[in-house]
């Protein structure tokens, strides 16, 4: 079967870059599912325009917000259903560096069976709590996976290939928020694909808005390194098998 690949942005009240980044996009010639996370009035309307200026995409509507991993899920499951095979997960705030995106699709071209992930090179733009915090993290996924194959976790600047993804989805209930990207890429190494990664440059511009809330998206990612411990705990004998196999 012939690839199909398209573009998942999800987006809540990102409004000031979101016309850019689509139309940066627009070379690709690629379709461009635009998810709406239960934004405010404005940024809806610049959506809308969006959706009515470009043919290649297709507005999703989620009438209350559900969260970053939510959002993306919704994303990939109509992506899915549209028959892609592969869906390139874009953020909507401008942090990506789109001149990546063509070296993430190769790679994924080149290895259809695998997650392609970018691995982040920041510049002075990330705040040093973000910055080292994102260490805890990945001290906590090399033990779930019992592997150092995961080399950052927290970028969503990823392919998906969509097979894998719709198995996974229908067997686990993933976190909705900025647990999101962590768990499903643990769990998806878990059954059993490999992760590939691409250097990129992240930028987070001046005055952008972040979702992220320190307190509750700290407790759910606490949560889910608990869960997902327990659960390599189960899945250690065969994840050690895989490694020596490797």
């Amino acid at each position: 079967m012939t690839s199909q690949y398209c573009f998942v942005i999800p987006n809540y009240n990102h409004a000031d870059v979101i016309e850019s980044t689509i139309t940066s996009l627009q070379s690709f010639q690629m379709q461009i599912i635009l998810v709406d996370d239960g934004s405010n009035l404005a940024t809806q309307t610049v959506l809308s325009a969006i959706d009515r200026e470009f043919d290649n995409v297709v507005l999703i509507r989620r009438e209350q917000n559900g969260g970053k991993g939510a959002a993306v899920d919704t994303g990939l499951k109509k992506a899915h259903e549209l028959g892609m095979t592969h869906a390139l997960q874009v953020d909507a705030d401008g942090q990506h560096d789109l001149s990546d995106v063509e070296t993430l699709l190769a790679e994924s071209r080149a290895f259809p069976n695998c997650l392609i992930s970018g691995r982040p090179i920041y510049d002075d733009s990330i705040s040093k709590g973000r910055y080292y915090g994102r260490f805890i993290t990945h001290f906590w996924v090399w033990v779930e996976t019992l592997s150092l194959q995961i080399k950052d976790s927290m970028c969503g600047f990823r392919v998906y290939p969509l097979d894998a993804y719709a198995q996974l989805a229908d067997k686990v209930s993933l976190g909705k928020r900025m647990d999101y990207d962590i768990e499903v890429m643990v769990r998806l190494y878990w059954q059993g694909l490999n992760v590939r990664f691409i250097a990129t440059k992240v930028h987070y511009p001046e005055g952008g808005i972040s979702h992220f809330n320190a307190w509750n998206d700290n407790w759910l990612i606490s949560k889910m390194h608990s869960k997902l411990f327990f659960g390599m705990l189960l899945r250690s004998p065969s994840l050690l098998l895989r490694h020596f196999n490797r």
